[in-house]
């Protein structure tokens, strides 16, 4: 999952919300590190993330793309299905897209100053190019699977992987909705 799924199943308080889209900035125990929201915010994301890599779905969109995607394939899909939940979004839950999206962007600036200096430096760019709503479309898709094959310094597929994802296209779908239910599920089991 990325920002959007994080932030989707981590409403419950800001600080949570926080916690969980600071979980790919933060690497070790971070008890000591942040508030007791926050640091389970960030504990929270990272069992998502395990919860979602075994899932049986995910291993299935997984295999669907060609060996010269694998190694990248769980990056796709993460970015995949966070287009499948903006797609879809008024299956999964009654409130706006466009006005979730402009509270996470202001929850993550009233919080700037104590956010890993990493995302500190990606806020402004996410904000100004507002990553969150370009999951929309397959179109916004590839740009963002550019920018990250952008940041990884050796060599990769991420850039021209769009071709998989349309493809693929109807069953990453199908995988993903028989997936997302599940994931609720357990993130609703987690104590907050």
């Amino acid at each position: 999952m990325n920002y959007l799924a994080h932030a989707y199943l981590a409403e419950s308080s800001d600080e949570f919300l926080i916690g969980s889209i600071m979980g790919d900035f933060v690497k070790g125990p971070v008890d000591d590190l942040f508030s007791p929201q926050i640091a389970n915010g960030v504990l929270f994301h990272r069992r998502v993330d395990a919860f979602a890599d075994g899932h049986a779905m995910s291993r299935a969109s997984r295999n669907l793309f060609s060996p010269r995607c694998r190694r990248y394939a769980g990056v796709i899909l993460d970015i995949c299905y966070d287009h499948f939940l903006s797609k879809n979004w008024s299956v999964y839950t009654d409130s706006d897209l466009s006005e979730f999206i402009t509270r996470v962007y202001e929850t993550l600036q009233r919080y700037h100053d104590i956010l890993p200096v990493r995302l500190q430096s990606v806020l402004p760019r996410m904000v100004q190019q507002n990553w969150l709503n370009c999951y929309r479309t397959l179109g916004g898709v590839d740009i963002t699977l550019g920018r990250i094959a952008q940041r990884i310094h050796r060599e990769n597929t991420l850039d021209d992987s769009i071709g998989e994802i349309r493809k693929n296209y109807g069953q990453l779908e199908r995988n993903f909705h028989a997936f997302f239910p599940d994931l609720i599920d357990f993130a609703r089991s987690f104590p907050v």
